[in-house]
């Protein structure tokens, strides 16, 4: 184990043994994010509700690097932003995750988790008007993608309505001029969204770089991609891959579990 140089009590005794596993789950994914190169300092959020516990989610305090997330140290909202419970220390919340994630965790049960990020390429395809094109095999695996304009900072609450209107029944949404966001009904099936969505954004990025005419496959191969994606087709993606994910995580530091 290596020391983050933030340590807490944990909260282990406090909880719930759901949402204990839960917040393991949560900071590993914090941890996995910041592992792929997907983070922005001490901006942006993941967050997840709270097993048997409606309208309560966990979320990261605000001045902890990703890295230095740990199950003990998420704090628990509810959808209104109150804190419900929180470690002993200085960090709250940031009104911006408060905003994005509660509007999506009102409009969507079905969003178990909310990952929200701001990385070179998920801006970079934010600002295209075109999109996430169907480029590569993985842009396929989204048959929908939300788009939400850009207002601003998200700090005000009249905006979460658009939020909940755009992203509609979507996996995946990119936030104009902004970042990317997608949800899932686990946190691995949301950490395996974003991923994805992420690597489809780098390949645009790169092949648009290239300054070269574009392969875009017709659209009855798209469909047929999108189709063969289906988890009814296939599998629950993120499901089988979080275990070996979880140890790659122990392989460098297990503080995360704390």
């Amino acid at each position: 184990m290596q020391n983050t140089g933030i340590e807490l009590p944990s909260m282990r005794g406090r909880v719930s043994a759901e949402e204990w596993d839960t917040r393991v789950q949560l900071a590993a994914c914090y941890r996995l994010v910041a592992l792929y190169g997907m983070t922005d300092m001490i901006a942006n959020h993941i967050s997840a509700m709270v097993p048997g516990e409606p309208g309560h989610y966990l979320i990261n305090p605000y001045g902890l690097l990703y890295t230095e997330i740990t199950a003990s140290s998420l704090i628990k909202i509810d959808l209104d932003g109150n804190i419900v419970d929180k470690p002993d220390f200085e960090y709250g919340i940031n009104r911006t995750g408060f905003v994005i994630h509660s509007a999506i965790h009102q409009a969507r049960p079905d969003a178990a988790c909310v990952i929200h990020t701001h990385t070179r390429a998920g801006m970079a395809i934010s600002i295209l008007k075109c999109g996430l094109l169907p480029l590569t095999q993985t842009a396929t695996r989204f048959a929908k993608v939300a788009y939400h304009e850009f207002r601003g900072i998200s700090l005000d609450l009249d905006e979460q309505q658009s939020l909940q209107q755009d992203l509609g029944d979507a996996e995946v949404m990119i936030l104009r001029n902004h970042g990317l966001l997608a949800v899932g009904p686990s946190i691995p099936e949301a950490f395996n969204s974003i991923y994805r969505l992420e690597l489809a954004c780098k390949a645009q990025v790169d092949a648009m770089a290239c300054n070269t005419e574009l392969v875009i496959p017709p659209p009855d191969v798209v469909a047929r991609a999108n189709a063969q994606w289906q988890p009814g087709v296939t599998r629950r993606y993120g499901v089988l891959e979080w275990p070996a994910m979880l140890r790659q995580l122990d392989r460098v530091d297990t503080s995360y579990r704390n």
